[in-house]
């Protein structure tokens, strides 16, 4: 008898489970053991440190795009990377087609020329021990008058080659390796990237960053990676020490008055000091004396030892006024050199030491917008030279406005950083030629003025003085044969304007759009429109000097004034 087997189809699908199972299990622990390997194993390959140049910069823990040079163990920087390094303060200038490099800081202007060993700081000799140069199209500067001046460290590491840049006062967080057998330094934040070094117990490392439990850290031969930071241990910080400089020029001990000047229109005649009566709580004049006359730097003077005398004699400062002369082209050429600005510069000295000057007031007005930085570099380099001959330093700047040749070309923030004192010229808000009748300088308008430098361009509100308008302007308005209003001014002193309210018997009414008295009348069929500077408004302007904590006042100018003026504003500064 035959007998057949059949195979159960339940045993069948169980050994299938089964098997499924074991797999699973093989396949988790598998995949267990390669997620605890990759996060538990370190990584034993090695990476040698490589970089993008020879002699790589390293700033912050990041190398930077240029490497330096070294000559004779001495360190020379490109200057794209200082650049970035000072990029707020802009301290260097490459001239290029004379291979002049200036370097300016608040008391010192250094001038070097590239493949020379000798510059001028401020106005003595300057020795260098390795020269500035050019090399691939970029300017390499020495290392030790970069210390000198802005206090940078330069650390360099002869074998590793690496040169780490720390600026004046910086302080980094130091840390050691902390396991007995060392700690490796790996390229990324991850044990299973490859390690560049090997630490011994108790290396100090310089921390520029903190990432989720490692640190970016450079070790003493500058390399730059990841430790973890259960790998190390605080060990305090180190700060670059700050370089001995003299005291700071301090413009004017004012013991807690405020600023009060008046400038002094000088045309062909001398201004006869014996006519200028009493200008009680004046205490700087600044007279129209200097002016750039060529492209070469050039000035024209019209100082007076007399007049000098006499401001002195009544204890008044003189900071006399250096115009451009209001030529655009002269001024473009004037700026672009630092021949023709050092030779402005040396004018300027000869000046106030020849008539006892005690400053300067710079006038620079139709500019072209490209010149912007041009100036600011003549401030910087200007400042310095001043302040060493103990002179104060003060610069006019127009209310913000998208004029190209009267505002935009004004870097008020940069020229802040640079003067003593900037003085807003808060007038010809409707100027001469207006189209509109308006105040010269309405109350909101100069609020507007004051605070928006204040607020967008930084400038410490200590620096500022509020320039006010001495005169004011007559509008005519008369309706022409097409119809339209044709409107024309002239200016006008304070006193012109009472004569004219005594004689036509007119009553000042308070315009409170302007926040001045204001006036209007016919004569000879044409409407005449006049918003008065008096008392009122010299007393609301000084208000704002008050309110925003402004260092004074100043006003344009003299000869325009009624004489009572001097004691309202006097008073009100007092206030």
């Amino acid at each position: 008898m035959e007998t057949n087997y059949v195979r159960s189809p339940r045993k069948k699908r169980r050994v299938g489970f089964m098997t499924l199972v074991f797999l699973f299990m093989i396949s988790a622990i598998a995949t267990f053991g390669w997620f605890g390997y990759m996060k538990y194993v370190p990584s034993r390959e090695y990476q040698a440190p490589a970089y993008a140049s020879t002699n790589p910069i390293m700033i912050g823990g990041k190398e930077m795009g240029h490497g330096a040079l070294i000559e004779n163990g001495e360190v020379k920087l490109p200057l794209p990377v200082l650049e970035d390094l000072f990029a707020q303060d802009k301290p260097l200038h490459y001239e290029s087609s004379t291979g002049t490099i200036v370097l300016t800081s608040a008391d010192k202007v250094l001038r070097l020329k590239t493949d020379t060993l000798t510059g001028i700081l401020n106005r003595q000799p300057y020795k260098l021990t390795i020269a500035a140069e050019v090399t691939n199209e970029t300017v390499y500067i020495p290392s030790a008058p970069l210390k000198e001046l802005y206090g940078l460290r330069v650390d360099y590491d002869a074998e590793s080659g690496i040169v780490t840049l720390l600026t004046e006062g910086e302080t980094v967080p130091l840390v050691e390796a902390k396991p007995e057998k060392g700690a490796a330094v790996r390229t990324g934040p991850s044990i299973r990237e490859p390690y560049l070094l090997k630490l011994p117990q108790g290396e100090k490392l310089r921390v520029w960053e903190e990432n989720e439990g490692w640190l970016l850290v450079q070790s003493g031969d500058g390399h730059i990676g990841y430790i973890r930071e259960k790998d190390a241990t605080p060990a305090g910080s180190e700060t670059v020490t700050e370089v001995e400089r003299d005291d700071p020029f301090v413009p004017w001990k004012l013991d807690g008055r405020k600023i009060n000047l008046t400038w002094e229109a000088v045309y062909e005649r001398r201004i006869d000091p014996a006519k200028i009566g009493e200008m009680p709580g004046l205490n700087v004049v600044s007279p129209t004396w200097f002016e750039l006359i060529d492209g070469t730097g050039a000035i024209k003077g019209k100082a007076d030892s007399a007049y000098v005398k006499w401001a002195h004699d009544r204890g008044y400062q003189v900071w006399a006024l250096f115009s451009n002369g209001f030529e655009p082209d002269r001024t473009t050429e004037a700026l672009a050199t630092v021949e023709s600005r050092f030779v402005m510069i040396q004018q300027l000295l000869a000046f106030a030491e020849m008539y006892n000057l005690q400053g300067f007031n710079i006038d620079f007005e139709n500019v072209y917008t490209k010149d912007k930085e041009n100036l600011v570099q003549f401030m910087k380099e200007l400042t310095p030279l001043l302040h060493e001959a103990d002179l104060v330093v003060s610069i006019d700047v127009t209310p913000k406005s998208n004029s190209e040749m009267w505002s935009v070309f004004l870097d008020r923030e940069a020229l802040g950083r640079t003067v003593d004192y900037m003085m807003v010229m808060a007038y010809d808000e409707h100027w001469a030629s207006s189209p509109k009748s308006g105040s010269v300088a309405s109350l909101p308008w100069t609020e507007q003025s004051i605070a928006r430098i204040l607020e967008e361009d930084k400038v410490p509100p200590g620096k500022l003085i509020l320039s006010m308008p001495l005169y004011t302007r007559i509008w005519s308005e008369e309706t022409g044969e097409d119809g339209k209003l044709k409107v024309s001014s002239k200016a006008v002193g304070m006193e012109r304007v009472k004569t004219i309210i005594q004689e036509k018997g007119l009553k000042p009414v308070l315009d409170t759009a302007s926040g001045q008295n204001y006036v209007e009348y016919d004569e000879n069929g044409i409407k005449q429109r006049i918003w008065i500077e008096d008392d009122m408004s010299m007393k609301a302007r000084v208000e704002l000097v008050h309110k925003y904590k402004l260092a004074g006042v100043a006003t344009w100018q003299r000869t325009f004034q009624t004489p009572s003026i001097w004691q309202t504003i006097d008073e009100a500064l007092h206030d």
